[in-house]
């Protein structure tokens, strides 16, 4: 049985800001004569920063050593796709993530499987990996870290990291399931691969996300 994602409760009215102080606003003046950098209040400093290794202490390979994706010099893109051992649709997708990673990995694409539920194991990882003849490298994401950078919801759902770390595209791999309970014959959008390939011709990766269809993924340890 398919697991929907849970809904959304409805969002809090946010109260304004406060207007920032005569001194705050003097400190901006002088750093911006200075020529240092000025970070907006609210902004995440992180947010287009590479992840670094001390970022993702939770995320491990199959033997439980930690890993890092975004630790050695990125490629163009980096791919990464959330699945689970027990999501039906994950598992149709099998064969389309195969073909995907045949058809980009020479020009310099990686691909990545991420295993976010924590409740499965290494050993159900390795052998789902098997009876799906998946192909590709898969960590484990127990914490959630590479969820939350990935803005991750469901699985399957992947996301696409720019050679500086930077997320460029989250979302759906391309429209075949409308919804839970139905399936188009085949896909006539084909998101993933699109964005995939606007970014190796140079271009911006097309802003508008489609959310996944799929099992939600569970909660962190």
């Amino acid at each position: 049985m398919i697991n929907v994602t849970r809904c959304r409760k409805p969002a809090r009215t946010i109260a304004r800001a406060p207007r920032p102080s005569r001194a705050f606003r003097g400190t901006v003046a002088l750093s911006l004569a200075l020529g240092l950098a000025v970070i907006p209040l609210g902004a995440d400093p992180t947010h287009s920063e590479r992840p670094g290794a001390e970022a993702l202490t939770g995320v491990a390979d199959l033997n439980g050593r930690p890993t890092n994706p975004f630790a050695k010099p990125l490629p163009r893109a980096t791919v990464l796709v959330f699945v689970s051992t027990e999501c039906p649709i994950s598992n149709r997708y099998a064969p389309e993530l195969r073909r995907l990673q045949s058809a980009f990995a020479a020009r310099g694409v990686v691909f990545e499987l991420v295993y976010p539920n924590a409740d499965e194991s290494a050993t159900a990882i390795r052998e789902h990996l098997k009876e799906y003849q998946f192909g590709l490298p898969a960590v484990r994401d127990a914490r959630h870290q590479l969820v939350r950078l990935a803005k991750a919801r469901v699985t399957p759902e992947a996301a696409v990291f720019g050679p500086a770390g930077e997320l460029l595209y989250h979302g759906r791999i391309d429209d075949r399931y409308i919804e839970l309970g139905r399936e188009r014959p085949e896909a006539s959008r084909h998101d993933l691969a699109d964005t995939i390939e606007a970014i190796l011709a140079g271009k911006s990766a097309p802003a508008n996300f489609q959310p996944a269809v799929g099992c939600s993924i569970t909660e962190a340890r």
